[in-house]
């Protein structure tokens, strides 16, 4: 070996080390707000709390949403989180490996709350007599 392959050799190594350290992240988070504020959020069966709500997720794709709120209908939906074009293979392996600063991917959800129906109790009654007699006497 000669001594001009030793010094280039040598000065490359701060550079790999440099790379090795500069290592990038991606941070992904959904954020989920409604109208009215204040309800409870369910992502894929998991209560992340209430709107409006930030909360940091895995992979993309379909999620499954419920939002509560007493005196509103349960909204049950179905989101889906696209992913962005630096996250397909094999881009997205240097977007989370090499990228020397963190990536913040970001998606926001709006959903609103339909106010609940009261419920009229006669009426309530009535049909729950009804389907008694149903149960146990058979169709009139």
């Amino acid at each position: 070996m000669t001594f001009r392959y030793l010094c280039f050799r040598w000065s490359l190594a701060p550079v790999v080390v440099a790379l090795g350290l500069a290592t990038g992240c991606v941070r992904r988070t959904v954020s989920i707000d409604t109208d009215p504020q204040g309800a409870t959020v369910i992502l894929n069966d998991d209560d992340v709390g209430t709107s409006p709500v930030s909360v940091d997720f895995t992979w993309y794709g379909d999620y499954d949403v419920i939002i509560r709120k007493e005196g509103y209908k349960t909204l049950h939906t179905h989101q889906r989180i696209n992913r962005p074009w630096y996250q397909n293979p094999p881009i997205d392996l240097f977007a989370e490996a090499f990228v020397p600063f963190t990536i913040h991917d970001r998606h926001e959800k709006f959903l609103e709350l339909e106010p609940a129906e009261p419920i009229d109790r006669d009426e309530l009654l009535n049909r729950a007599f009804d389907f008694r007699d149903r149960a146990l006497f058979g169709e009139d």
